[in-house]
């Protein structure tokens, strides 16, 4: 089975819909508005919120959360995922009663158990929500600096990218990078280009989350090539939420044409009803992509993961050598 390897995944949007209705059966909760035939059901994006805040309140205790993380890296290393890196939220824990240590710990502890069963290597990266404001993306910044997990490697802000300036978030990148940790940024998915713009000039990711609207400028786009840094690209996502109007639309091959470093990921995978597997197939059928091209997004993924040098070197053993 083809190598496949997830950079870009939000943990709580990762609840299959069945995960979801075994933990609404033990809270006592109704899952008939938003889940129907084995399927989330949601219409525009205040809807999905609906649906996602729902299924993400149903996630409580250390053991739902460790169940979580478990169940999705298990069905990632079924369709052939050797990593996975997941978006975390401090601002989730306390919002359901645990502290952003407990939550974490819960999370690492359902990772090392698909590892135990898969192979799989799983990483966090811990998230600030940008329209939760400064302090509360600073609070994040702080904890993923120093709860010293060692599954926790990287940092990452999400949330609505319209709001606010992201300059004013740079304090929060910088105490995060000061520990060491990998830098990521969700920009230029509803936001046009300049949000990838004004994220590259303020914060210097190493990666951006989505990236894609990057594409309306060429002379961004040839800026990315060269600075090399990655794009964390969901297509799927980007055509449920008519960023795109169809696959044929979505830049993914131009963006790899122009030279940018692009990689396959899930999202939010039920809500999309996709699978990781479901993004390269995407890729296969849509892009033109063959098997040698999907290998090098792989590749890509796993020399842009935040991960240590051993780690890494394993896994790009298990992708194999570029084609020559």
């Amino acid at each position: 089975m083809l190598p496949k390897a997830e950079l870009h995944c939000h943990i709580e949007g990762a609840a299959a819909p069945d995960l979801v209705v075994r933990q609404a059966a033990k809270y006592g909760a109704d899952t008939t508005p938003y889940i129907r035939d084995g399927s989330f059901v949601w219409h525009d994006f205040t809807s999905f919120l609906a649906a996602y805040d729902f299924a993400a309140n149903l996630f409580r205790t250390e053991e739902d959360f460790a169940r979580l993380a478990e169940h999705y890296l298990t069905s990632l290393a079924r369709d052939g995922a050797i990593y996975s890196e997941v978006f975390t939220s401090p601002d989730h824990a306390e919002k359901s009663g645990l502290s952003p240590r407990a939550y974490t710990d819960a999370l690492g502890e359902g990772i090392e158990r698909a590892r135990a069963k898969t192979g799989i290597e799983g990483r966090m990266i811990v998230t600030g929500v940008r329209h939760f404001g400064v302090e509360s993306v600073e609070a994040a910044a702080r904890f993923a600096a120093k709860c010293g997990h060692p599954l926790v490697t990287g940092f990452g802000m999400a949330g609505e990218e319209r709001f606010g300036d992201v300059e004013d978030y740079v304090r929060a990148f910088e105490i995060a990078r000061e520990a060491g940790l990998g830098i990521t940024v969700h920009a230029g998915e509803l936001a046009g280009w300049e949000s990838v713009r004004d994220a590259l000039d303020h914060v210097r990711p190493s990666r951006i989350g989505h990236g894609v609207r990057a594409i309306e400028n060429p002379d961004l786009v040839s800026r990315i090539a060269e600075e090399g840094v990655v794009l964390e690209c969901c297509p799927v996502s980007n055509i449920e939420l008519k960023v795109f109007d169809g696959f044929a639309e979505h830049p993914f091959p131009r963006l790899r044409d122009a030279g940018c470093k692009v990689t396959l990921n899930s999202d939010d995978p039920p809500y999309f009803w996709t699978t990781l597997k479901r993004e390269y197939d995407v890729a296969r059928e849509h892009f033109g992509m063959d098997e040698r091209a999907l290998l090098a997004t792989t590749r890509t993924a796993i020399e842009a993961a935040f991960v240590d040098k051993k780690t890494k070197t394993a896994l790009l053993a298990k992708v194999g050598s570029p084609a020559r």
